[in-house]
């Protein structure tokens, strides 16, 4: 082996903040804030501020390696937190507000945070949780000094903290696999797991989320990220729109569809994603007002598959294109991303968009993918043989924080948890999760392919499956429905929606009409579902 002689600068997430300062310092930043006129400024003064902040952590003893715990919305203070932190070394943890009280205060104990900040309307949580919080120092509120409040845990202003600072930072050199941002899995079965991310692992995902194979975003794009920062951090997009030089704009925790519109429509929005519920709640929107997103072209859905419904509204009403994705908090989180193939097109528009509409997505660079048989072989890629989903690269976890034994195996191979199939074009289908799979009589049944056929039914708001006991089949489907408000559905209208759609062995045994509960992270929870119902067939 011979060694190349090009230079071994480390990826950095300050790199990045320092790229857009110089190159797209212009470029505008726009932010809702909770109570707060709307905020907006450019990259370079996101360098400015990120410097004050990094200055301002610093004097209150945050030190390389030390956790630093945000409880915030998408706004330009949480934005400026996710360069601060880690530019100067710390590891910033991004707490998920919809989790319980008893998750969220294991995972900023089990991050063993020194400092909280959080956003206003978490005040009465803060002070609720505070007793039980075991390392934190110091509280800051992400607010000015004329609105902040004690909150029960003297808490300091944001605003007021960094006023003095200097807008300048030496951004210190570093292992680019340090830790950059420590985000917690949902804990919907047992403790949640943190998976530390690491500038290199949050650096590449960011190049690789810009390619045009992936969002393909462009200097002259808008991006607003529905998707949580507090969530992976929503996706990548606070670096990738940075490297893009693509405007960005933050609508705090403001994700109805009257909200989501008026940003849209007033600052020119070109591309945006989020989890499916949030785009139920803006078509509906668009639906009763008549109104027409202008400037959007596309929308990115992740979190769980897409209701074809929804996808072919966007288009075909409002000439939006949807991009499905599949990640995981596990892979940064982006994994796939349905975008079409010259193949694809030259089977038609509607070939092309059934291909893409049904698939959650296509095998990107730098993550690689596994369907694995029950013996342990790979299955064959032909697009219907289905198996274990494993996934490896650079921006996918090796150990979760403070475990001992490593998550993937000897060759790095990372069981998802999900059952997929892949085809010979490199497209993904998730056919369910290996928990949720239905088995009846001997035969599986996928509970997201009967949601996604069930969820176009008109009326219909959202469609949950899941597998309950049966005496004789083992298993059967249960179909749980929540209308749109004011809609009139009965079961026999959703039973003649699915008779032409499914083969007569997935009918659900019986349809039944409650609200669905939803994760911390806007899924479908399963496990709340199964439990409420599990007696519903057997008495």
């Amino acid at each position: 082996m011979i060694l190349g002689l090009m230079q071994t600068s480390p990826l950095l997430v300050s790199g990045i903040l320092r790229y857009a300062a110089s190159a797209h310092g212009g470029r505008e930043i726009v932010s809702r804030l909770i109570d707060e006129p709307i905020w907006r400024y450019n990259y370079e003064g996101l360098a400015r501020r990120a410097a004050q902040a990094a200055h301002a952590l610093a004097r209150l003893g945050v030190k390389p390696g030390d956790r630093v715990t945000s409880l915030a919305w998408n706004t330009h203070r949480h934005l400026e937190l996710f360069y601060a932190a880690p530019g100067l070394g710390a590891v910033l943890h991004t707490a998920n507000p919809r989790l319980s009280d008893e998750q969220i205060v294991f995972t900023i104990n089990h991050a063993a945070s020194r400092v909280l900040l959080f956003d206003r309307n978490f005040a009465d949580l803060v002070a609720r949780l505070a007793p039980r919080l075991t390392s934190i120092e110091t509280f800051v509120m992400l607010s000015d000094a004329e609105r902040t409040h004690p909150a029960g845990v003297e808490a300091a202003s944001y605003e007021a903290l960094i006023a003095g600072e200097a807008g300048t930072f030496d951004w210190p050199t570093m292992d680019e696999n340090a830790g950059a941002f420590l985000c917690y899995t949902s804990g919907t079965t047992g403790d949640p797991k943190g998976v530390l991310y690491s500038h290199r692992a949050v650096v590449l995902h960011a190049m690789a989320g810009g390619l045009a194979s992936a969002f393909g975003l462009t200097a002259f794009d808008v991006v607003m990220p529905c998707s949580s920062l507090y969530h992976a951090t929503a996706w990548g997009l606070p670096f990738t729109a940075p490297i893009c030089g693509a405007k960005l704009v933050l609508p705090a925790d403001k994700m109805d569809g009257a909200s989501l519109h008026r940003l849209i429509q007033d600052e020119g929005v070109t591309f945006t994603g989020g989890v499916p519920t949030i785009w139920t709640m803006y078509l509906a929107y668009l639906e009763q007002t008549g109104e027409r997103p202008v400037a959007l072209k596309r929308v990115v859905i992740g979190g769980s598959a897409v209701p074809r419904a929804m996808a072919e509204t966007f288009k075909t009403r409002y000439g939006v294109d949807v991009l499905q994705i599949w990640g995981m908090t596990e892979t940064c989180p982006l994994g796939v991303i349905a975008t079409p193939t010259p193949a694809l097109a030259a089977l038609g528009e509607d070939a092309m968009n059934e291909a893409i509409w049904t698939r959650q997505g296509r095998l990107q660079f730098g993550i690689e993918l596994r369907v694995e048989a029950e013996d342990g072989s790979e299955a064959p890629r032909d697009g219907e043989t289905s198996g274990a989903l494993k996934v490896r690269g650079p921006w996918v976890v090796r150990r979760y924080y403070r475990k001992d034994e490593d998550a993937a195996d000897v060759d790095g191979w990372f069981d998802t948890g999900d059952i997929a199939t892949l085809d010979q074009n490199g497209f993904l289908r998730i056919t369910d999760r290996q928990k949720d799979v239905i088995k009846s009589g001997g035969e599986w049944i996928s509970s997201i392919d009967l949601e996604n056929i069930a969820a176009g039914c008109p009326g219909v708001k959202i469609a949950a499956v899941v597998g309950v006991p049966h005496p004789k089949w083992e298993e059967r489907p249960l179909l749980v429905i929540e209308t749109h408000e004011g809609a009139a559905v009965a079961k026999a209208d959703v039973l003649a929606f699915l008779e032409p759609r499914i083969v007569k062995w997935w009918t659900p045994d019986d349809v039944v009409f409650a609200p669905v509960p939803l994760t911390a992270t806007g899924k479908i929870d399963k496990k709340v579902l199964r439990e409420a119902w599990r007696s519903h067939l057997t008495g």
